[in-house]
């Protein structure tokens, strides 16, 4: 993640003494709730505490996985969808708010030669210094299982989010008109149809059609209507 600065100065034995006390506090029940518990430090931006059960599925030992978050994250975590919660994660600490929690889905796994699991998380502040600043964030993470259908609700989620990301600029760049245009083309109407409703000849609307193929890069009528769809012009 990153370094807040503004947090360098949490260093006293009170507040260490509290970081001790709120991570035992977790391990006297983490045996009994069916999801892994994850801490990580603010100031050192490092994971400190995984329950057992996180710790079975990565098959690793916590002093193995207490590691700075820019070796954490890429070792077991798909940078694909990270880089969609990480800057979530982040603004739930700059903002500090007490009531504030956040959710999201994440694909973990052992190793490159397993395959990825998804996860739903959610994370919130764990522990604050004495001024209000936090220190300790708090995740909790629920093994999805891999055959049920909100898996792929998500895999189809995460797709349809980078191609809203890779091509808004290439939405941005078509005028009103094409726009309209682009949508009665997803719709399978004509040239003549679009001409006849835009109240525009059959040349314009063929002008039309071939500039917005060409700015959007569509080859195909599944192509124009996929681009369609993603930015709700159907």
């Amino acid at each position: 993640m990153k370094n807040f600065n503004w947090l360098i100065d949490q260093t006293s034995p009170e507040l260490e003494e509290e970081v001790d006390r709120k991570i035992q506090s977790l391990k006297a029940f983490e045996d009994e709730v069916p999801v892994v518990i994850i801490v990580h430090d603010v100031v050192t931006d490092s994971l400190v505490y995984m329950s057992r059960r996180g710790l079975e599925f990565l098959g690793v030992t916590l002093e193995e996985i207490r590691l700075p978050n820019h070796e954490y994250f890429p070792r077991f975590f798909n940078e694909e969808d990270a880089n969609y919660y990480v800057p979530k994660i982040l603004g739930l600490v700059e903002r500090n708010n007490s009531e504030e929690l956040i959710s999201y889905f994440q694909q973990v796994r052992r190793s490159p030669e397993h395959p990825w699991m998804w996860h739903l998380s959610s994370t919130k502040i764990f522990l604050r210094d004495k001024e209000g600043k936090p220190r300790l964030v708090i995740t909790i993470a629920l093994q999805v299982d891999t055959m049920h259908p909100i898996a792929t609700k998500v895999d189809r989620m995460l797709d349809e989010n980078e191609f809203l990301r890779t091509n808004r600029h290439l939405f941005n760049s078509l005028t009103r008109r094409e726009k309209e245009i682009l949508k009665r083309m997803a719709s399978g109407q004509s040239s003549v149809e679009i001409a006849e409703e835009l109240f525009i000849s059959e040349a314009t609307a063929n002008t039309h059609r071939r500039n917005i193929r060409k700015k959007i890069n569509a080859v195909s009528s599944y192509d124009i209507t996929r681009f369609a769809q993603a930015f709700n012009l159907i």
